[in-house]
């Protein structure tokens, strides 16, 4: 009789184990429905982006549902939200003087602002109409081709009175060549490695037309040259111009990056000696009608040829610069501050760079090659002199951020990880520490702004409220003293704050990942004004759309908390059993976890739609938003760090929900994600099953020196007075020999980021070990693969439907899933 009942509950065992049945057959249609093309059909405005105007402390937005688009004016203190414009009486109106069909969903307004008093809207339409194109700005060849005629309007919204601007000529956008002063007096550019400048009067001559002969322009330098020139300072990738091109545009003006005083006098600017620099190269195959070869300087991970880098400023009433004398680390970095923005001259046609200081100096950072010391200091123009303020030091890197000046930098507010969290701490205009602001065991992100006469500080943190992911992100005021920290925006969601110039109302966009976005107005003592919008996801629930699973798992340590976010089929089914796919992504700078709602679904929500269970989660080392322990868990091991994270929240998933497979594990991401997917199947070649890794820096050795050696950490060895530094990571390529799954490979040939050669390391390395595995390469695309993203993404399908879930189907050469999602009129 005990053998018999031992027998039953063996057979029960069995029974239950076979109850889940295998998902072996890939929904490709399901997956269709959710292409980007589609997905901009149905989700429209997720947030409100305000308009904040320069007399008063009202904002314009637009939102858009599937009803179209509308255009509102929100006036705080009086608490009124209304419509700009009646759509159906405006668009009769355009209608009659344009005479082309407008209706009130269909709109096409383009350009809006507020002109005059405020009470007035300028804002254009573009016709149906065919007119010259004498645009002589333009290349030759575009001179020919028609244009469509654009009529320009101005809009009372107090009277409702629409009148055509008939002579109206808009001011030609800026060109990106032009660094415009604070009065608009000099227009500084760029030429033959050197800085010239030009009057206002030459300026506007040069909107109309580029190429004018009797434009006058003055030389400012004469001693630039290449690759140590007053522009084009980037040492870490290249400009996306083959050597043709720059060949071809060498003698064109160039932005340059200087930053000015607010009175317009001086300007500052970083000029870097890259000559030392190594190239690098990429050759674009598909160029026309010949294949064309990209150089530029790429710094490389403990590579002795470094970008040395100058601080200059000029006195544009002398005419005239100088450099500064600051050298305190070898191959030490300058980084110049500037001034926030602000949000009241967003819609401006020009918004000058104006440094962070007054008119007798400016702030700037200074900051050793092993991001070790970061000294914040001052330099004054007059006499030209620089003061260090702060000194941060640290074993690991250190990172600040802009500071805040209180009465014009009669004070600062410096953002510090000293204590291990990320805070603010108040100093006087020498750097002598007063008192620390925040404290506690959460992270302070940004400053919002500073309201000098009240001494409130208004900022975000993350981690600080209870019970809530620690990723989400709150608005908080403190007085500078220490004292009254007070949340402004409750709701245990993921919110983003729009902060006015005032300091007295702002926007909030919050929702989690589970929930409709909704937007909010507040004041700055954290009173709700009113309600704004809720985003209308009706036409994507229509679909079948659910809202992902946010969860809560332990680290491989079973101490940290992890979060991440779950995302199933729509047509989920408990009683089946579903491969998993990790979409991974490293950090240190961000995990790839959204916190929020988003409609950039392809990696997660798309991706289960095929039949999979997708899973995105943290790590340790991946993400600042949380303690400095956390976020630089993986220095000086930046290619494993993560993996076991990653291991084991998959297995306590499996562990916990009967309908995910363990036994069918893949994993997937993009940069650093691929470069994490190809090593996941190395390190734990018994665990993931499949990858798709894609444009991955698979060797840090000829990846960017910035990541590298910032986040895996350098070695600073100084013998007999000689500086040198070695940097070593462990690589992808030297553990090739362990793949025992299925490994696609990808890139795109002209990627200046993360070059291909990262690419065809790992592949070269494969092969010498006899190891069967796929390579796609995407021609003529760099590092966010472009046109061919969708593409990409049936690729990865096919391999992750094929190799992990085990569908043998035949497919068609064609992927009609593209095919039928577009217009097939070319």
């Amino acid at each position: 009789m005990r053998k018999f009942c031992l027998v039953m509950v063996l057979f029960a065992g069995t029974s239950m184990l076979y109850a889940q049945q295998l998902v072996t057959r890939a929904n490709y249609a399901m997956a269709a429905k959710y292409s980007p093309n589609r997905l901009k059909k149905m989700v429209f405005s997720t947030s409100v982006d305000p308009h904040w105007l320069k007399k008063s402390n009202r904002f314009w937005y637009m939102y858009e549902t599937t009803a179209g688009k509308k255009w509102l004016l929100v006036d705080p203190v009086k608490n009124e939200k209304k419509i700009l414009f009646d759509n159906d009486k405006l668009a009769a109106a355009i209608t009659l003087i344009v005479k082309d069909p407008f209706d009130a969903q269909h709109l096409p307004i383009d350009s809006l602002k507020f002109v005059r008093d405020e009470n007035w809207i300028q804002f254009q339409i573009k016709s149906s109409i065919d007119e010259a194109n004498t645009d002589t700005s333009k290349n030759k060849s575009d001179e020919a081709k028609p244009k469509k005629k654009v009529f320009y309007f101005e809009y009372n919204i107090n009277t409702n009175e629409l009148v055509e601007l008939r002579d109206f000529k808009r001011p030609v956008r800026k060109p990106a060549w032009a660094n415009i002063s604070p009065d608009s007096a000099i227009v500084l550019f760029g030429r033959d490695n050197n800085l010239y400048w030009m009057d206002k009067q030459n300026y506007e001559k040069s909107l109309r037309n580029e190429d004018d002969s009797t434009i006058v322009e003055h030389v400012l330098t004469k001693d630039g040259i290449e690759n140590f020139s007053y522009y084009n300072s980037s040492n870490l990738s290249g400009l996306g111009e083959s050597n043709v091109d720059k060949e071809k545009n060498k003698k064109k003006r160039k932005a340059v990056w200087a930053y000015w005083s607010p009175n317009s006098r001086y300007f500052t600017l970083t000029r870097v000696d890259n000559k030392n620099v190594q190239d690098l190269w990429i050759i674009n195959s598909i160029a026309q009608p010949r294949p064309t070869l990209e150089t530029y300087k790429y710094w490389m991970p403990g590579e002795k040829q470094s970008p040395v880098d100058h601080l200059y400023v000029f006195d544009m009433q002398k005419k005239e610069g100088k450099e500064l004398q600051l050298s305190a680390f070898k191959d030490q970095d300058i980084s110049i501050w500037a001034t926030p923005g602000k949000k009241n001259n967003r819609d401006d046609d020009t918004r000058p760079g104006i440094w962070l200081g007054n008119n007798l100096g400016f702030y700037f950072t200074r900051t050793s090659r092993d991001l070790k010391r970061i000294d914040i200091c001052k330099a004054w123009v007059v006499p030209d002199t620089i003061q260090t303020l702060i000194e941060e030091r640290f074993n690991t890197y250190v990172e600040v951020k802009r500071l805040g000046l209180v009465n014009d930098g009669k004070e600062l507010v410096e953002w510090s990880e000293r204590d291990g969290w990320g805070h603010f701490y108040l100093y006087d205009a020498n750097g002598k520490l007063k008192n620390q602001i925040t404290s506690g065991p959460y992270h302070c992100e940004d400053i919002l702004g500073i309201d000098s006469d009240k001494r409130i500080l208004y900022f975000t943190a993350n981690a600080r409220e209870k019970n809530e992911n620690p990723y989400y992100l709150h608005a908080y005021s403190i007085h500078l003293d220490g004292t009254g920290l007070t949340l402004l925006n409750q709701g245990n969601f993921d919110h983003s704050v729009d902060l006015n110039d005032d300091n007295r109302y702002f926007v909030d966009n919050s929702g989690r990942v589970n929930t409709v976005p909704v937007s909010v107005l507040y004041n700055s003592d954290g009173k709700v004004i009113m309600n704004l919008e809720i985003a209308d996801l009706s036409a994507l629930m229509a679909t079948g759309y659910r809202f992902p699973e946010p969860f809560t798992v332990k680290a491989n340590d079973g101490i940290t908390d992890l979060y991440g976010v779950l995302y199933k089929p729509f047509d989920f089914d408990s009683t089946k059993k579903y491969p998993v796919i990790e979409y991974v992504y490293p950090g240190p700078q961000t995990e790839a976890v959204n916190t929020a709602f988003s409609t950039n679904m392809n990696r997660t929500d798309r991706l289960a739609q095929l039949g999979f269970v997708v899973v995105t989660v943290g790590n340790r080392g991946g993400n600042p938003s949380r303690s400095k322990w956390y976020h630089t868990y993986g220095y000086g091991n930046l290619r494993d760090y993560g993996l076991a994270d990653k291991k084991t929240a998959a297995e306590q998933l499996c562990n916990k929900y009967a309908f995910m497979d363990i036994n069918r594990v893949g994993i997937h991401g993009h940069s650093g994600g691929g470069f994490m997917s190809a090593a996941a199947m190395l390190v734990y070649p018994n665990f993931f099953k499949v990858a798709v890794a894609s444009s991955g820096n698979h060797d840090n050795s000829i990846y960017n020196r910035w990541w590298s050696e910032k986040h895996h950490g350098v070695k600073e060895i100084i013998i007999g007075g000689d500086t040198s530094f070695v940097c070593s990571i462990d690589k992808n390529p030297t553990i090739a020999s362990h793949l025992k799954g299925h490994l696609m490979l990808s890139t795109g040939d002209i990627d200046n980021n993360v070059h291909p050669a990262n690419t065809i390391r790992l592949a070269n390395e494969l092969i010498k070990a006899n190891k069967r595995f796929d390579l796609v390469i995407l021609p003529g695309q760099r590092h966010g693969y472009g046109d061919m993203t969708e593409y990409f993404w049936w690729r990865m399908a096919d391999y992750f439907s094929k190799y992990l879930m085990g569908d043998d189907t035949e497919r068609s050469v064609n992927i009609t899933e593209i095919e039928n999602d577009m217009p097939m009129n070319k």
